[in-house]
């Protein structure tokens, strides 16, 4: 550990240090939490549940700023309701990813010269649990770095026993409930995972390519195709034209000579084939395109495989051996020049889907794999969002999830890896298939083998929300919380997980759904709204940015920026603007608690608080209702922006600055003050604390010496409003601001001190005479003052003596000069506007830019007029 490391956090009571440094806090303060347990949750509580499950993160993977921002979330809504009396569950854990940690293994045998085939399955498994137990999980660590409050005690493993038990007995009642299929159909294969992916786990990218046109038969009954997989033709059994294409009614049914083989092929008519496109008539290679596949069921049509799991051609002799794209040339070459060429458009720039996780261009393949038949799963899954007992959260994103849920093909389950969850199926020497339960002893004897694939990832993750807690058993965290009540995650993986929690979910358990709300964010942009990439050199490490600013700043950015289903920029000199809120909330409380701030005893009566003290508690119990409200709408970006302008603008610039004359003064009125200043900090750090929470932790207990703001009491809105008190400090604050424009108007220098008379007699400002000086620098008026500016504002009137100050001259010169722009702006705005052939053409943006342009020049007018009034005559 680093000495940083090892130092502990204040301890309550002790003097706050002079500056806030994170990296001394905030890795002890979170230990210290989990030690006290206090983010475990208990089953046997009497408080009402709330749970959230984490979207299990790769075991291989480490923490992204997605991450950062979904855990940043997911965090403060469990710290809140936590606060607020409910057994908050945020259950932690990893899925075992199996294509991508069985990569990462491999990868460390190629080192040594060896392959997973050199080990044997049983060694390779065994192999790569010690790289799990050595090296995975690293993300575990990071978490507790950004502060997740966590139920550690419940961390689970999509491949420890419990969850397998859960995979096998799912797997067992889905076969059973004939769900679950074994059926030879195309599927997406990777000829460098060696694996069947599901369609969600292709990224389809604008690849240069070629397209060929090639001419088969000969005479009367040539056709034409065209294809941007030349190599396929070697197992093409057909053409396809349509049924009423009057150009091939000749040739349906016909056979013809397939070029550089020794085969005749049909042509045959199918309702697919679209006559407009192209030619209007297609090879047909069943056994290497879906499309194809399909018109070969109708037409039964035999499929020939021509290609090895490598995307090697494993056909007709002068190209057996030759890659998939070695063999396109040499196929291309072989038809030239065999005069069957028509046309070739290179480049041709089309869509070619990619492995997801090694971005090897997928071969359509047909292959016998494991699939669950959706139809009836997706429906009761579209169903639960229809009728309303799970909300999606922007509502609008609704139609995504319908549109897939509504269109689901059946999923191919089965992967052709060693690392996962093994198909539990046995298969006889007399063709038997048994499948086994996990409280079933499979078959055995000469002859027996299980099935050598293992499910897809999302099968096992798909169990999730309920695996998790228990089930096939009917535990007690069973029983206390599910159904979760929130499933926070990106809008990118609707597809992914969401859809495979719900049919799963509801499957499972008997109709109850896995969650009550799904919350969907977007994705973490760049500061410029682009992707965030490391060939680009705009990908971030958050971790980075939390060992050079804390935490907090990283947490408060990313809460700050996201608006529901919306993607969320971020840039560095936005979270150096968190770490200086952090700051400012340390600096501010610093001075509170220097000045005597407590929460000790109740809060005085109405009548016996300043105007500024219920404009502030006012303003405060406003904030909490209204922080409140935008949480049950998953608003963070609204409620952070409430919480920094009340704090930072309300509370520290305002309330801080307009108390230190009270607190200067002393007697009763400073005991007032001291104690309202407790109460405001203590509502408002406890209000921060689910998106900040070291540095509120930190504060908190400094201020109140309770045990940890983790456990603290949420706030609440005890009704107290006072309007008056609010006008007449908006009043007040009216004055100060225009009065301090126009000292900066004139070039004075924040800190000068300047001559004032103030005529504040009949107005609500007369008790703040002693607070408008302190903030205004102004120096009692003398025996020589002489008003040489007046500025009359809200009924007030500031006299100042500018005398000795500023050049009057030179300063009526500036403004008449500002005064000249401003009017020209005016004329030309008032121009346009005046236009109706400008109007009738301009777009509503344009428009108002100008109306804006407009109601500036305006404002500018007044204000130089109102200077300019204010200076004696040079």
């Amino acid at each position: 550990m680093t000495e940083n490391a090892q130092q502990q956090p204040p301890a309550p009571d002790s003097e706050l240090p002079t500056q806030y440094a994170p990296a001394d806090v905030e890795g002890p303060l979170y230990e210290r939490w989990v030690e006290r347990g206090y983010f475990e949750a208990d089953a046997k509580s009497e408080k009402p549940p709330y749970t959230i499950v984490i979207p299990p993160p790769n075991v291989t993977g480490s923490l992204h700023l997605g991450h950062a921002f979904q855990h940043t979330l997911m965090d403060a809504l469990t710290r809140r309701k936590r606060m607020q009396g409910f057994e908050s569950l945020w259950l932690p854990g990893m899925d075992h990813a199996g294509i991508a940690t069985q990569n990462v293994v491999e990868r460390e045998l190629g080192k040594e010269g060896k392959s997973r085939h050199d080990l044997g399955r049983e060694a390779f498994v065994e192999r790569v649990w010690q790289w799990k137990d050595e090296y995975g999980g690293k993300i575990l660590g990071q978490m507790r770095r950004l502060g997740d409050g966590v139920d550690w005690s419940r961390e689970r493993f999509t491949m420890d026993e419990g969850l397998s038990q859960a995979v096998q007995t799912i797997f067992k009642r889905l076969y059973d409930d004939e769900l679950i299929y074994r059926a030879e159909r195309i599927i997406n294969w990777c000829p460098r995972c060696l694996t069947a992916i599901s369609d969600i786990e292709v990224e389809y990218q604008d690849d240069d390519g070629e397209l060929v046109s090639m001419k088969y038969g000969e005479g009367d009954d040539t056709i034409v195709v065209a294809t941007t997989r030349a190599e396929t033709m070697l197992g093409d059994t057909a053409i396809a034209v349509h049924p009423e294409d009057e150009r091939y009614k000749h040739l349906v049914g016909k056979l013809i000579k397939l070029p550089l083989t020794d085969r005749s092929i049909p042509v045959v008519a199918d309702e697919h084939v679209d006559p407009e496109f192209g030619t209007g008539a297609v090879k047909v290679t069943p056994a290497h395109d879906p499309n194809d596949f399909a018109i070969g069921q109708r037409h039964d049509l035999e499929a020939l495989t021509v290609m090895d799991e490598r995307g090697v051609i494993t056909v007709h002799g002068p190209f057996e051996g030759l890659d998939r794209f070695e063999a396109r040339s040499a196929i291309v070459a072989a038809l030239r020049a065999d005069g069957r060429i028509v046309a070739e458009k290179r480049p041709y720039v089309h869509s070619v889907g990619h492995c997801s996780r090694c971005k090897t261009t997928i071969e359509p393949r047909l292959s016998m794999q494991w699939w669950v038949k959706v139809a009836p799963l997706a429906k009761a899954a579209g169903d639960a969002v229809r009728d309303g007992r799970v909300k999606i959260h922007p509502q609008e994103m609704e139609k995504r999830y319908f549109d897939w849920v509504d269109n689901l093909h059946d999923w191919c389950i089965s992967r052709q890896l060693w690392w996962g969850h093994r198909i539990p199926v046995w298969y006889g020497p007399d063709g038997e298939v048994v499948c086994v339960g996990p409280d079933e002893e499979p078959p055995s004897g000469e002859g027996w083998t299980q099935d050598s694939d293992v499910l897809d990832t999302w099968f096992s993750s798909g169990l999730w929300p309920f695996s998790t807690l228990g089930w096939p058993e009917q535990t007690p965290d069973l029983k206390k919380f599910y159904t979760t009540d929130v499933l926070l995650t990106g809008h990118d993986i609707i597809f992914f997980w969401v859809a495979r929690m719900m049919m799963f979910g509801l499957y499972a358990m008997d109709g109850e759904v896995p969650f009550k709300t799904i919350a969907l964010t977007g994705l973490v942009r760049d500061q410029f709204g682009k992707k965030m990439s490391k060939s680009s050199g705009t990908a971030v490490d958050p971790l980075d940015w939390m060992n050079a600013y804390g935490s907090d700043a990283v947490r408060f950015t990313l809460a700050r920026g996201a608006n529901p289903g919306t993607d969320v920029p971020i840039g560095e000199d936005w979270v150096q603007a968190s770490r200086n809120f952090a700051n400012k909330i340390w600096n501010a409380t610093r001075f509170a608690l220097m000045n005597g701030a407590t929460i000790e005893g109740d809060l005085p009566p109405a009548e016996k608080l300043s105007a500024t003290d219920r404009w502030i508690l006012s303003r405060l119990n406003k904030t909490v209702s209204q922080v409140d409200a935008l949480y049950d709408d998953f608003q963070f970006a609204k409620l952070s922006d409430a919480l920094y302008h009340f704090a930072w603008d309300e509370v520290f610039d305002w309330y801080v600055e307009l108390s230190k004359t009270t607190f200067m003064a002393g007697g009763e009125p400073a005991k007032v003050s001291s104690r309202v200043l407790g109460e405001v900090l203590d509502v408002t750090l406890k209000l921060l604390h689910p998106i900040v929470p070291f540095v509120t932790e930190t504060l908190w207990t400094t201020l109140t010496g309770g045990e940890s703001i983790v456990i603290a009491d949420w706030p609440k809105d005890s009704g107290f409003r006072d309007t008056a008190a609010e006008r007449e400090i908006e009043t007040l604050q009216q004055v100060i601001t225009e009065v301090r424009r126009f000292r900066a108007d004139q070039g004075l220098q924040p800190g000068q001190r300047v001559p004032a008379r103030l005529t504040l007699d009949g107005t609500a400002l007369a008790p703040h005479e002693a607070a408008i000086r302190q903030l205004l620098r102004l120096q009692p008026e003398g025996d020589a003052f002489a008003a040489t500016a007046t500025l009359p504002v809200a009924g007030a009137t500031v006299a100042l003596d500018l005398s000795g100050t500023i050049d009057i001259a030179a300063e009526r010169k500036r403004l008449a000069k500002d005064l000249a722009a401003a009017e020209k702006e005016k004329a030309q705005a008032t121009a346009k506007l005046g236009n109706e052939a400008f109007l009738a053409k301009a777009p509503d943006n344009v428009v108002d830019k100008i109306r804006g342009r407009l109601t500036k020049a305006d404002e500018d007018i007044a204000r130089i007029k109102n200077q300019l009034d204010s200076l004696p005559e040079a």
